[in-house]
Formats: C-alpha cells, structure tokens, sequence
C-alpha cells in the first residue's frame, strides 16, 4: 500500500515507533446488533493494528521524502515553472491591485516598531564611521551634477527661481538685518563705554528722542535696517536675474559643487542633532530591565525628521485625491500587462528559475523544519486516518491479511 521511493531518494523504512497515535482512530462501521460482539472487537482490533503502522509509515516517508534536497528543488522549480506559465489575469484584476493598496496597505498607519525601525537603520546609515571614507562624488556623480546646471540654466524659470533663493530671499535680507543691527548697536555701546562724559551725554539724547518720539531707538533701526537692505536685496535680484548669462550660472553651480565634491559623506552630520548620540552612553543603560534598548531622547533630527514624514504620511494615506491617483496608477499598468504571464511580470524584478535556484539553499532549513514540525505530522496523521476511514477503502483492505 506504501508507494515506492523515487530513484533519487533515499530508502525509507517502513515501520517507526507509534507514539502520539490518536486513540480516536475511526473503525469498520457495523451494524447495531454486532457492534459490541466479540468478532467484531476482535476484527477492530486486528484493523486497528493493521492501518496504525501503516499510517506511521507514509506520514515517515513523505515526511523523509520532502527532506530531501533534490526533491525540495525539483518541487519548488516545477511549481515556479507552472506558475510563470499561468495568465496574470487569471488572478489577479486591477481592482484586486487597488483594494488591498488603498483597503489594507494606506488604512494602516505605519506600527511604532517599523517607525522606530525605520529612526534606527536611518541613524545606524548617517553616522556609520565607513562616511568618513566616502566622498560625497561617489554618491553623487559629477557629470549628473552639471547636467543640472545646464538645465537650470537653460530654462528662465528654474534660473530665476535659483536667483532669488540665494539673493532675494527674504529671510536672508532679515538674516543680514539682523546681523548689522546688533554690529551697529554692540560699536555704538562699545563706543560710550569709551568717551566717558559724551558717552553719557549721548545716552541722555537717545532717552529723550525715545521719550519724545514715543519710539524705540533699537526699533527704529531695526526697521530702517530691514527696509533698506531688502531693498537691496530685490534690486539685486531683479539686475542678477537681468545680467547673469546662462553660462553664468551654470559656472556657479559648477563653483558650489567643486567645492564640496571631494568632502567626506559625514560633513552631512555637522547639520544634524543626534542626542543619542551625544549620549548614547546613557542611553544603552536607560532601561535594564527591558529587553530592548529604548532611547533615552527623541529630540534628535532624524527622529523628528521622520516624525514630519509619518504626519504627511498619515494625512495622504486616507486622502480621496491619493486613492485616486492609485486607482489611476494601476488601471494604467494592468492593461500594459493584460497579455502578460506571471512570468512575464516576474522577470521585470529579476525573478526567474535561476533567481529561484540561488534562493532555495536559503530556504532549506526553513522546509525542513516545516517538513519535520508536529504540527504537520498531526495534519498528516488526521488525513490518513480520514483517508482509511472511508467505507470504500475498508472494504478494499478487508481480507488482506497480509498486510
């Protein structure tokens, strides 16, 4: 009753140790008025004993036989081959596609452990100690670099755009403002501290201007200050944006790369806060008692800078305008694959039977333990003792003492 194994698989006893045998093992049906003589024990019995070692037997077998390597390889390869031959169609809709993004992938907002996964490998990648080997030109190439400028350079808008971030910007004028003014008021004190009695005559007039204006000196100044220099700055502006030549500000760009391109990756960490690693000391003995290692502060850019991409995050996911746009999206792409296998679409991601091969070592301990696991045998056992069960099947077997 047991089938052979194949050529390339190794020999299987037949016979194993009957432990965890259900003792709810389904016997002959029988008819009310011989179910409890003594034949009929006997005949439960001698079945009983007939099929429990059988059982045994092929749960080993299948269980030694999906153990094997070659096996493993030849199953998983011929399922990928019948599968890459089967329509995408057949499966899969576009409206299959956009329900699970838009119902199960954007209804869930992103769980607190992949959100402190994700502030983890981002602190781990910023201030790993390999970015003070690293140029920032081996990340960002030179050639992609002034074809940008030539671009910006080339198109009026962008030009302009890049012109007044770096003259007309206003918060640069009140930078600058800011700036003079407290250069001009630390001369003027530094300077009364100096000439004795006029510094203090000075003083008594700038009180009583205050006074009798009923303004502030400082204010004032501050307010001619930044009229006139953003002022400046907008006439600046309007004479770069009207002067400066495309080839001009292309050379600028190409000025501003040259100068960074050969500093190290980890300049980038001059213009971040990290408090943990300032601390991170303390922070590996924040909590002893827990067996993962918590920061003792978030207050760290990265942490906050992942923190305003969860808040856009979760204000996009339920947006009508997003769901839209994924509707649109994979509308578009079903109908470039309509005509397409699983294969087809597989290949676009490398996948194929050697990508497949060179995964099934990976994958090997995980099918053994599937293979070998209690769970399996227990499924095993109750479909072959369901399998026997069957009047059909008991009437096959009656008479076969031989087994």
């Amino acid at each position: 009753m047991t089938p052979n194994p194949r050529n390339d698989a190794t020999p299987i006893p037949m016979t194993r140790p009957q432990q965890d045998v259900r003792q709810d093992m389904p016997m002959p049906t029988a008819s009310p008025n011989t179910l409890t003589s003594k034949a009929q024990v006997t005949a439960n019995a001698s079945y009983e004993a007939m099929i429990v070692p059988i059982i045994e037997a092929q749960i080993s077998f299948i269980q030694q036989w999906l153990s094997n390597t070659q096996q493993q390889q030849r199953l998983t390869l011929t399922f990928w081959q019948w599968l890459g031959t089967q329509p995408l169609t057949r499966y899969l809709s576009a409206d299959d596609i956009s329900r699970v993004i838009n119902h199960w992938l954007l209804k869930q907002q992103m769980s607190e452990t992949l959100r402190r996964d994700i502030r983890t490998i981002l602190r781990t990648i910023v201030f790993h100690p390999a970015n003070d080997n690293v140029a920032l030109s081996e990340l960002i190439d030179t050639a992609q670099v002034m074809a940008l400028a030539q671009y910006i350079a080339s198109h009026e808008t962008q030009r302009n755009t890049l012109i007044h971030s770096l003259i007309g910007n206003d918060a640069f004028a009140d930078m600058l403002t800011q700036t003079l003014y407290h250069a001009i008021d630390d001369f003027m004190n530094s300077t009364l501290d100096k000439v004795g009695g006029v510094g203090k005559l000075m003083k008594f007039g700038r009180s009583s201007f205050e006074k009798a204006t009923n303004n502030n000196l400082d204010d004032k100044l501050q307010a001619y200050l930044r009229r006139n220099i953003r002022d400046l700055s907008h006439k600046a502006e309007s004479s770069a944006q009207a002067h400066l030549s495309n080839e001009e500000v292309a050379r600028l760009i190409e000025m501003g790369w040259s100068r960074i391109k050969d500093l190290p990756v980890s300049t980038v960490q001059h213009f971040l806060y990290d408090s943990d690693q300032a601390n991170e000391g303390a922070n590996l003995e924040c909590d002893k008692t827990s067996n993962a290692l918590e920061p003792a502060s978030t207050n760290s850019t990265l942490s906050q800078l992942e923190a305003g991409l969860q808040t856009s995050y979760n204000r996009l996911r339920m947006s009508p305008y997003i769901h839209t746009l994924v509707n649109s999206a994979v509308q578009t792409w079903f109908e470039q694959h309509l005509g397409d296998s699983i294969a087809d679409v597989a290949s676009s991601l490398y996948i194929d039977d050697a990508a497949i091969t060179a995964l099934l070592p990976t994958l090997g301990l995980l099918f053994n333990d599937i293979v070998q696991s209690p769970w399996l045998e227990d499924e095993l056992r109750q479909l072959l003792q369901e399998f026997y069960a069957q009047p059909d099947i008991q009437t096959h077997l009656t008479g076969y003492q031989s087994l």
